[in-house]
């Protein structure tokens, strides 16, 4: 089933006090010979929502990711997009379904300029041949959208900053206008003022009504744009928490599987002397 139209998205996240689910996971389970890298995992995803997935090394978040982008078929459990109960096989189906994957590596050409690495793979053709004029306008268009800080799009890759690339790579996944938008730890080893740029960006996916997952070891980045956060613990769900009523603390506490901290048990003004 195909995701719905821009303007219905947008209409869905601003007008509805409960917003549309798109994306319901539930029991989602793999295997990698004896090692149990998921079990059981729940989650859903609404309309016009940003929700981070946080977790340890090794609690599931990139199997997870790889699941929903086709890399890795899951071994139980169902996947529920767009109100349809369906199977992703490969990186098709989940294009064909509506999720659009950004991976950390970002996958972008250096050699190639940002409307070759924008409409790689899917080329706009008039006459048989390459039609350059339309590519370059609609880059721009959807750039422009996107607030995104480029003085050209006829730039290599290369020469671009680590934000102005990240915009590139999640504009990419925007062509093919998916309801649904994985992003990969986004703002890993970027600079302060680049890692603002791509949070700003991941809030004008949101304004666009599209289903954000933010997967991120960054617990600030987190708490600034998400809407919910769902923790990962050893593959399975560990917390689910409005990003409004958490504290970092209440989180880590999460994430390490911690409940009585040693930190919090120290003695405090006159008590420590």
């Amino acid at each position: 089933m195909t995701p719905p139209e821009p303007a219905r998205r947008l209409a869905l996240a601003e007008g509805d006090e409960n917003p549309e689910r798109i994306l319901s996971l539930r029991g989602i389970t793999k295997r990698f010979g004896a090692v149990r890298a998921l079990a059981g995992i729940d989650l859903d995803v609404h309309a016009g929502e940003v929700v981070a997935i946080v977790g340890d090394n090794g609690a599931g978040k990139s199997t997870l990711v790889k699941i929903l982008a086709g890399v890795h078929p899951q071994d139980a459990g169902s996947i529920t997009a767009f109100g349809t109960t369906t199977t992703i096989a490969n990186p098709t189906d989940s294009i064909e379904l509506g999720i659009a994957t950004v991976f950390q590596d970002l996958a972008l050409c250096d050699s190639l300029d940002v409307v070759s690495n924008l409409w790689l793979g899917q080329e706009l053709t008039r006459s048989g041949a390459l039609d350059e004029v339309a590519m370059e306008a609609r880059s721009w268009t959807l750039l422009r959208e996107l607030r995104a800080r480029l003085t050209s799009v006829r730039v290599p890759v290369a020469a671009l900053s680590g934000g102005q690339r990240q915009t590139v790579a999640i504009a990419r996944a925007l062509i093919g206008d998916p309801g649904i938008v994985v992003l990969d730890e986004p703002t890993a080893a970027l600079g302060v003022s680049q890692t603002a740029e791509v949070l700003n960006l991941i809030e004008r996916l949101r304004e666009r009504g599209l289903g954000v997952i933010l997967v991120s070891h960054n617990i600030a980045d987190v708490l600034a744009v998400a809407d919910r956060v769902v923790v990962l613990r050893l593959g399975r769900n560990n917390g689910d928490f409005l990003a409004s009523e958490i504290t970092s603390d209440t989180l880590i506490a999460a994430i390490t599987g911690a409940t009585d901290r040693s930190a919090t048990r120290r003695p405090v003004g006159e008590d420590a002397r």
